[in-house]
């Protein structure tokens, strides 16, 4: 966290950052009307094997490069694909059918390129501009605080007091849920502090006084404990600060049907988020969710997340980046990052309709690495999925039980 840009960018209103081609008025909130989604029936089905593995085969995903070729999805379509999947802690699964009202379906948008090069497979991209945050202050103050990671190897951000927003792929590899998942656990980030407590009772001092040591042996032992607990000072200021991870069970996830294999193809990438609900609720401030804008509409078209990478032990590392391609689903960037941060909450800052406060809101999820077919060239992508208004409807159901809450996002 030395490079001053880091700072500059955490620290300065986001509207400040662009050219005067983009206002004030353009970089705020627009809110949506989001369509409803209503349960239909929920049924039961048999237990899962949870055997899959934890990597998910992209080779089996279908991205934009395919949905290119397809038609825009049916409302029919849409609410096979919306249905969703619970699992519970106990290993037990239910499917729930849902039905969408009030929808527009939009038409599918091909994805544009902007002369991105052809890449190596490598998901750091030349120089690494990602950022360690190691000072206590702020990996314990929002936005950085929303961040956690899950047992299965993945991040996530906090969107309620309950609930946890990550990538499907964390728990379900498209086929089954893999191996871990169904002793599910979420790591909330937390300081270690030692020592700077009372001393306790019965210690070797209050031991001494008791027995009626003499005031020469008590000053004496009084100057070595002095020079021991110096010592030990010392050792607890290098330790002080260390993150750690308080770990929460999970009580039930929630996967669309989409990923788990009511969709059209094997897995499509647009699918690739989840909700894992908690067993105990957390006291950290959460981030809320936010209707993806297009790019034209983002802060110099750019994003941020913070998530665990892998290559940087237990470290949160943060990162933003400018998006490279989006369709309707998806966004394509070259955003440095190691295994480990997918499913991290992609967030934006802009300013609220109705007042002068600067809001961060999660718009989409981090899925990961991706090779991409266009026009018979392979270029790779770190990709996202999008928060759409559908896809904010279910979310919101997930999280709130109904959709009285999830009228506008």
């Amino acid at each position: 966290m030395k490079n001053p840009l880091f700072w500059f960018m955490l620290l300065t209103p986001a509207w400040t950052l662009i050219d005067g081609a983009e206002t004030e008025q353009d970089l705020m909130w627009h809110l949506r009307k989001i369509p409803r989604l209503v349960r239909e029936r929920t049924l039961h089905l048999s237990n899962p094997a949870f055997e899959a593995d934890a990597k998910m085969l992209l080779n089996r995903v279908c991205g934009i490069e395919c949905q290119r070729e397809l038609p825009a999805p049916s409302l029919s379509e849409l609410e096979d694909s919306l249905s969703y999947e619970t699992v519970f802690e106990n290993g037990t699964r239910t499917l729930t059918r849902v039905k969408v009202h009030d929808v527009l379906l939009e038409p599918t948008q091909n994805l544009t390129t902007r002369g991105a090069a052809v890449r190596r497979k490598r998901q750091v991209y030349g120089t690494d501009s990602r950022f360690s945050i190691l000072d206590r202050r702020f990996l314990t103050s929002f936005p950085f605080s929303t961040a956690v990671k899950l047992s299965t190897g993945c991040s996530g951000i906090l969107v309620s007091p309950n609930h946890v927003l990550t990538a499907a792929h964390c728990v379900h590899n498209g086929k089954d849920y893999v191996k871990g998942s169904r002793k599910l656990r979420v790591g909330l980030l937390r300081m270690r502090n030692r020592g700077g407590g009372r001393r306790r009772r019965g210690s070797r001092r209050s031991r001494r006084d008791a027995k009626g040591g003499s005031p020469r042996e008590g000053m004496d032992e009084n100057l070595k404990g002095r020079a021991r607990r110096g010592g030990r000072r010392r050792g607890q200021r290098a330790a002080r600060g260390t993150p750690s991870f308080q770990w929460t069970r999970v009580k039930n996830t929630h996967i669309p049907k989409g990923w788990t294999g009511g969709g059209r193809g094997d897995a499509p990438l647009d699918y690739d988020y989840a909700l894992l609900e908690l067993k105990r609720a957390h006291k950290k401030k959460y981030m809320d969710l936010g209707v993806s804008p297009p790019v034209r509409k983002m802060p110099g078209g750019m994003i941020h997340f913070s998530g665990f990478d892998d290559d940087r032990q237990d470290q949160l590392v943060y990162r933003f980046c400018s998006v490279s391609d989006e369709s309707n689903d998806l966004f394509y960037q070259y955003c440095d990052a190691e295994s480990g941060s997918t499913g991290s909450g992609i967030y934006l800052r802009l300013k609220e309709p109705e007042g002068k406060n600067w809001t961060r809101k999660v718009i989409a999820v981090y899925s990961g690495h991706q090779w991409v077919d266009i026009h018979g060239v392979q270029k790779d992508y770190n990709v996202a999925v999008r928060i759409t208004p559908l896809k904010y409807a279910q979310i919101c159901l997930w999280i709130h039980g109904n959709d009285a809450s999830c009228a506008q996002g």
